[in-house]
C-alpha cells in the first residue's frame, strides 16, 4: 500500500482504539486493580484506605493469595486437552488423531505452559487473560528453511493489553473484527528494531503506585483486522468426470493432479476471509505484515467471570468480592498490632521535681530491673517535707468489644466468598470413600467456573491452530514430530501417497482436508491418571481368579507405571499385550509385529504339542474309520441273515401249502 492508504488505515485504527479502551476502562482498571490487590506486597493499602493509615502500622494477612493459588493447582492438576471429531460423525478417523497428535507436539514447547498458565492465573485473579498462536520457522539459522509451525506464546498483562472490537459478543471472539495487542519496549530495542524515533500508542490503563522506578519504555501495537478479499479458485476435471476445485493456497497440488489425468475446466471467483496485521507506533504504521496464516484472529482470550450489563463487557475473578472483607480484616489486625506495641503495665505519674536525678534509673527499669526505684520528697507550701507518691496511674489500653466481634464476622464472610478448604484438609482415615468422594465434589465446586471458561479458550485454540496448520502444512513428504495420548513421540509424514482399496492414490496426512469439529477434555493430568489407573489395575487383581485376566491387569499396571528408568519395562510389557491381542497396534508396530511372526524360529515344545495334536487327529480318524467299517461289516452280516430268513420262511411255506394239498385232494375209490 501506498502511505497516505497506510496513514488513513492508522488514523481509523487509533480512534476507534480509543473507543475500546474509554468503554473498557473501568472494568480493565479494575481486573489490573484486582491483580496487584492479590499478588504485589503493600497493594491492599492502595488508596484512600493507606492514606488513612500513614502512620500507623499496616499489615496485611493475604488469605486472598491462597484462595487463588488453590484454583491454579486445581488447574494445573487437571489439564484441559484438545481433541478433533469428524463432522461427518465417523468414530475413526486417522487423519483427525494425526491433527490432534501435532497439537499436542506444539503444547510441549515452554512458551505454551507459559502461556496457558499465564492466562489462567490472570483470569483467577483479575477476570481477563490471553495468548497468541503465531508461526515461526523450524530453523531460523537456515535461509533456505521454509517450513513453519505453529508458536503458543503468552500475553502478559492482558487487561490492558489485549482489547477486541465492541462489537465482538462471543466470549471466545470468533466474531470479532479488529484486534489490538499492545507490547512494552524499551526505546533502545525500539530504535534497533524499526530504526524510528520512538513514538507510544497510547496506554491509559496503567497503575504504578509502589513501583519507585521504571524503565523508559514505549508501547507497540499489533493491529489485526478481519478482511474479505476476492479468490480465484480452478476447478479440475478427470477422466471420470468428477471435479475438484484448488483454492490459491491449495495450488502446489495442481503438478500432482495434471500428471493424474487431471485438467483445468474454468476458474472461479470466490469471497474469502483473510486476517491482515499491522504493526503500529503511535505515529504511524511501522510494518504490514500482509495476510497471515489461517483465517482467525490468532489471539485467545479467556475469563474468569464474565457478563454483558448495559451492553459492556463486564469480568472478574476470584478476588473483586473479597477485597473488602480482606481489607477490613487487615485493618483490625493492624489496629490490634498497635494495641499490642502500648505498654500493657500501669506507669506512674510523677511530678517534675520527684523525678529529678533519678531519670536514668526510671529509663533503665525496663532493661536492669531495679529492686526498687528513687524519687524526691516533694515539700508543702510552707517548705515541710510532705509526704506523697506518684500523682496517678497511666492505664493500658483495652481491646473493644465490637473488634473480637467484629475479627469472627470478616473471617467468616471471606470463607463464604473464597471457599472453605479446611474441611476438605480435615479429612480423616475412618471416612468412607463415598464421603470424601462428596466432599472433593463440593471443592471442585468452587473452581468449576474457572475450569470451564478456561475449556472453552482452550477450544477456540484448537479451532484457530487447525485454520493455521491447513495454511502451512502443505509440503509433501515432510516429517513431523507427533505425540500420542500416553505421551509418546511418534514421526507423522505429510502428503504420504498410499494405494486404497480401489487401486486408486490417495495421499495420508493431507492437512487441506482437516475439516474438524474441536472438543475438549478436562480432567487429571497424565501422570495423575496414570497412578489412579495403576491403583484401579491393582485392586481389580485381587478380585479375579482368572490367571489369563491376572496377567492382562499385572502387564496393563506395569504399562502406566512412573519412575525413573522404568521406560524400557513399559515397552516390553507394551509388546506382551500386542502380542495377546489386548491393545491394538499402530501401523508401526503392525508392521514389527508381522516381520517378527515371519522370522520367527519355530518353539520346540509348541512343534511337539503340534506333533502330539496331530497324530491324536489322526488316531481318532483312524478309530472312527474302523468304528465306519465295523457298522458295516454289522450291516452286510444283518442283510444276509434277512435274506436267509426269507428263503427259509419261502421253503416252509412251499412244504405246507403242499402238505395241505395232499390232505384235501379226495381218496382213491376202491375197485
Amino acid at each position: 500500500m501506498n502511505e497516505d492508504k497506510l496513514a488513513e488505515i492508522h488514523q481509523k485504527a487509533r480512534a476507534e482504539f480509543d473507543q475500546v479502551q474509554s468503554a473498557l476502562y473501568q472494568e480493565r482498571m479494575n481486573c489490573l486493580g484486582d491483580r496487584r490487590f492479590c499478588s504485589l506486597t503493600g497493594a491492599q493499602w492502595e488508596g484512600p484506605l493507606g492514606m488513612q493509615f500513614e502512620n500507623k502500622p499496616r499489615f496485611e494477612v493475604n488469605k486472598v493469595h491462597m484462595a487463588v493459588q488453590r484454583i491454579i493447582n486445581e488447574y494445573r492438576n487437571n489439564r484441559i486437552g484438545v481433541l478433533f471429531v469428524s463432522k461427518e460423525g465417523e468414530e475413526y478417523d486417522k487423519l483427525a488423531d494425526t491433527c490432534a497428535g501435532l497439537y499436542r507436539a506444539d503444547e510441549q514447547t515452554p512458551t505454551a505452559d507459559e502461556a496457558y498458565d499465564n492466562a489462567f492465573e490472570e483470569a483467577v485473579m483479575g477476570g481477563f487473560g490471553a495468548w497468541r498462536l503465531r508461526t515461526e520457522y523450524e530453523n531460523d539459522e537456515d535461509p533456505e528453511e521454509d517450513k513453519q509451525r505453529v508458536c503458543i506464546e503468552p500475553i502478559f498483562d492482558a487487561d490492558s493489553s489485549v482489547y477486541f472490537d465492541l462489537g465482538a459478543k462471543r466470549q471466545d471472539k470468533a466474531d470479532a473484527k479488529r484486534c489490538w495487542v499492545l507490547t512494552s519496549m524499551t526505546r533502545e530495542a525500539y530504535k534497533a528494531e524499526f530504526d524510528d524515533d520512538p513514538s507510544t500508542w497510547p496506554k491509559t490503563i496503567t497503575r504504578s503506585q509502589f513501583d519507585w522506578y521504571t524503565p523508559s519504555i514505549v508501547y507497540v501495537a499489533e493491529y489485526y483486522v478481519v478482511e474479505e478479499v476476492s479468490e480465484q479458485v480452478r476447478i479440475y476435471k478427470n477422466i471420470d468426470g468428477k471435479e475438484e476445485s484448488l483454492k490459491p493456497d491449495e495450488l502446489y497440488q495442481e503438478e500432482q493432479m495434471l500428471a493424474t489425468g487431471w485438467k483445468e475446466v474454468r476458474r472461479k471467483k470466490i469471497k474469502a476471509r483473510k486476517v491482515h496485521k499491522y504493526i503500529m507506533s503511535g505515529a504511524k504504521i511501522l510494518e504490514d505484515c500482509g495476510y497471515i496464516a489461517g483465517k482467525n484472529i490468532p489471539i485467545i482470550p479467556v475469563y474468569g467471570k464474565r457478563w454483558f450489563v448495559d451492553n459492556v463487557e463486564r469480568c472478574m475473578g476470584h478476588v473483586r468480592l473479597a477485597k473488602d472483607a480482606q481489607r477490613l480484616k487487615n485493618m483490625q489486625l493492624s489496629k490490634l498490632g498497635e494495641i499490642a506495641a502500648l505498654s500493657a503495665m500501669e506507669k506512674p505519674i510523677l511530678l517534675p521535681e520527684q523525678i529529678a536525678g533519678h531519670q536514668l534509673m526510671w529509663a533503665e527499669d525496663n532493661l536492669k530491673n531495679y529492686p526498687y526505684l528513687l524519687i524526691n520528697p516533694i515539700t508543702d507550701a510552707n517548705g515541710n517535707p510532705a509526704a506523697g507518691g506518684p500523682v496517678a496511674y497511666t492505664k493500658p489500653p483495652s481491646i473493644p468489644p465490637s473488634m473480637a466481634a467484629l475479627l469472627q464476622i470478616t473471617e467468616a464472610d471471606m470463607q463464604e466468598i473464597l471457599g472453605s478448604p479446611q474441611q476438605g484438609d480435615k479429612m480423616v482415615s475412618h471416612l468412607s470413600g463415598k464421603t470424601v468422594e462428596l466432599i472433593q465434589q463440593r471443592l471442585d465446586m468452587q473452581t468449576f467456573i474457572y475450569m470451564s471458561n478456561m475449556a472453552k479458550a482452550i477450544k477456540r485454540c484448537g479451532e484457530v491452530w487447525l485454520s493455521i496448520a491447513r495454511d502451512i502444512f502443505v509440503e509433501q513428504g515432510r516429517k513431523m514430530k507427533s505425540v500420542t495420548q500416553n505421551g509418546k513421540m511418534e514421526p507423522v509424514e505429510l502428503m504420504k501417497p498410499v494405494v486404497n482399496d480401489e487401486g486408486e492414490i490417495e495421499y495420508e496426512n493431507d492437512m487441506s482436508c482437516a475439516d474438524y469439529d474441536v472438543q475438549v477434555l478436562v480432567g487429571p493430568s497424565g501422570q495423575t491418571k496414570r497412578q489412579a489407573t495403576v491403583r484401579a489395575l491393582t485392586d481389580m487383581m485381587t478380585m479375579t481368579q482368572d490367571p489369563e485376566m491376572t496377567q492382562v491387569l499385572s502387564s496393563m499396571a506395569m504399562l502406566n507405571m512412573e519412575g525413573e528408568g522404568i521406560e524400557d519395562v513399559r515397552d516390553y510389557f507394551r509388546k506382551k499385550l500386542l502380542r495377546m491381542g489386548v491393545l491394538k497396534p499402530t501401523d508401526t508396530e503392525a508392521q514389527e509385529l508381522a516381520q517378527e511372526a515371519q522370522n520367527a524360529k519355530p518353539d520346540p515344545q509348541a512343534q511337539y504339542l503340534q506333533a502330539a495334536s496331530e497324530q491324536a487327529i489322526a488316531q481318532a480318524s483312524k478309530a472312527q474309520a474302523d468304528s465306519i467299517l465295523s457298522v458295516a461289516k454289522a450291516e452286510e452280516t444283518r442283510a444276509k441273515t434277512t435274506e436267509t430268513l426269507s428263503k427259509v420262511s419261502m421253503a416252509d411255506q412251499e412244504r405246507i401249502f403242499a402238505l395241505a394239498d395232499r390232505l384235501t385232494a379226495p381218496a382213491p375209490q376202491m375197485q
